[in-house]
């Protein structure tokens, strides 16, 4: 071998370690919390995001979105799969909903989970300047979000999801 070629490979090497150096170091402080914020459902009760003890399903959603709308169905089913095993799923419609329309919706929908409103967007800033529905957030037993996806999701790959943080 000569010299050249074993100096490709030690700069090779060395680029690979402070590439995954750094890599870790982005994985490790872009970790993203729950934010702290007590919700309000339409039924009165309080949440307190930060006290949730259990894997956590959390979207904005609007009645005037049809994605929203035909997700409905999807978190019915996951609640109803999941809930016994500590699932919570809460939905919280955006500032410009009108309360009615969120009651109404709820009713004819027979949702199941827990629907909180969001009068002043500031559920909707807290978790990062929401503003395309329907957004959804997994989150596990510690507060940590572990997933986000803006529009519709796939109900077998958060089904999956759901299941590996409930283990």
């Amino acid at each position: 071998m000569n010299f050249s070629y074993k100096l490709l490979v030690a700069i090779s090497v060395i680029a690979i370690l402070i590439f995954s150096c750094y890599y870790l170091y982005i994985s490790y402080t872009n970790k993203q919390y729950i934010p702290n914020q007590i919700l309000t459902t339409i039924t009165g009760k309080k949440i307190a995001l930060q006290k949730l003890n259990n894997p956590s399903l959390i979207t904005f959603w609007a009645t005037d979105c049809k994605s929203c709308v035909k997700e409905i169905e999807d978190f019915n089913s996951l609640y109803t799969k999941y809930h016994s095993q500590g699932l919570d799923i809460i939905a919280i419609a955006m500032y410009y909903d009108p309360p009615n329309h969120v009651v109404d919706m709820t009713k004819a929908k027979q949702i199941q989970y827990d629907v909180a409103l969001d009068l002043r967007a500031e559920h909707a800033q807290a978790f990062g300047q929401i503003k395309l529905t329907p957004t959804t957030f997994l989150i596990d037993a510690n507060g940590l979000i572990r997933f986000k996806k803006i529009g519709l999701f796939d109900v077998t790959i958060m089904s999956s999801k759901i299941e590996d943080l409930l283990k």
